[in-house]
């Protein structure tokens, strides 16, 4: 077998397995996914779908991964039974990773150019119309979007090169432990907000007449693609993560702690946008700018929100 670098420690292998997960798919698709499908009814099958499917292929995909301790590509082709066609999954894993990668991609541009504007204190001042209007100028202005996204790719690049243990691995600690010590004070000070309750209502009380008028089939489907989308399973990322893992722990332990923290970071960002966005008033079916019209207002009025906005998302990125 070939050498292989791997993680040094098994917190590093859960953060950064969990950080492919968390970020995206929990503090900013969830939010706004929950918010166009009714709330708590969408959150109470999206629970149900991270036990039913989600753990299960979490430990298939680390299975694959650790077993064959090759590339998304290579590992299907070494594993496969003479004869079967399994190294076909490992082509469509391989063209969804470079699909993704574009999206997020993307996403990640907006985090950096609105981790530039807090460090310039571009957002000091301005009232919750005039933020959701720089979001809308921002993805209007291709230039901005290229420089961006071109700083992220670099960063990204730079992190990669310098390997597992040595770089991502330390890298991924460092950011993972200050976003979620950031989400928590952000949960906290949301939940003080002037008129947060009708916010945590429409979050944690169930309303089937919203469920029933978004469509119950639509939000069972929508918490089900979620619960694929914010665990990135599906097109091979937790295979490439497992192959770097050592074999002193159990797969299943180690999917369940992975999804453990996934869910927790995804319910507290709800908590942080919920009542953010009936204390601003801010619809909660804003769609994918919902992060970036919320929670740059609640910065806006924190003690050191300037601070506190600049971390966040460069944590995010």
């Amino acid at each position: 077998m070939e050498e292989r670098d791997s993680f040094k420690s098994r917190l590093g292998f859960i953060l950064v397995s969990a950080g492919c997960a968390i970020g995206i798919g929990n503090v900013w698709k969830f939010p706004y996914i929950t918010g166009e499908y009714g709330g708590a009814v969408f959150v109470l099958f999206y629970l149900v779908f991270l036990l039913l499917l989600g753990i299960p292929v979490v430990t298939m995909e680390l299975a694959v991964g650790r077993a064959s301790h090759k590339s998304v590509l290579r590992g299907f082709q070494a594993l496969e039974p003479k004869g079967s066609w399994w190294h076909i999954h490992g082509w469509v894993c391989l063209l969804g990773s470079f699909i993704l990668m574009v999206y997020y991609t993307t996403i990640s541009g907006w985090m950096v150019d609105y981790f530039v504007r807090f460090l310039d204190g571009s957002f000091r001042g301005l009232s919750p119309q005039e933020v959701a209007k720089a979001f809308d100028s921002m993805v209007a202005d291709p230039v901005e979007m290229v420089i961006f996204m071109g700083i992220n790719v670099l960063v990204g690049f730079l992190v990669c090169a310098g390997g597992v243990a040595k770089s991502l691995e330390k890298v991924t600690k460092c950011m993972m432990l200050g976003l979620l010590g950031l989400i928590v004070i952000l949960a906290l000070n949301s939940i003080l907000l002037p008129g947060a309750g009708k916010g945590l209502e429409f979050y944690l009380l169930p309303d089937w007449n919203r469920a029933v008028e978004a469509g119950i089939g639509n939000v069972a489907a929508a918490a089900m693609n979620q619960a694929f989308f914010t665990l990135s399973v599906g097109q091979g990322s937790m295979e490439i993560f497992a192959s770097y893992m050592s074999r002193d722990h159990a797969l299943t332990g180690e999917a369940v702690r992975i999804t453990a923290l996934d869910t927790f970071v995804a319910l507290l960002a709800g908590m942080i946008i919920f009542p953010a966005c009936f204390a601003f008033g801010v619809e909660p079916s804003e769609g994918p700018s919902l992060i970036f019209v919320t929670l740059p207002n609640i910065f806006i009025h924190m003690p050191m929100g300037q601070l506190w906005g600049s971390l966040f998302f460069v944590f995010m990125t």
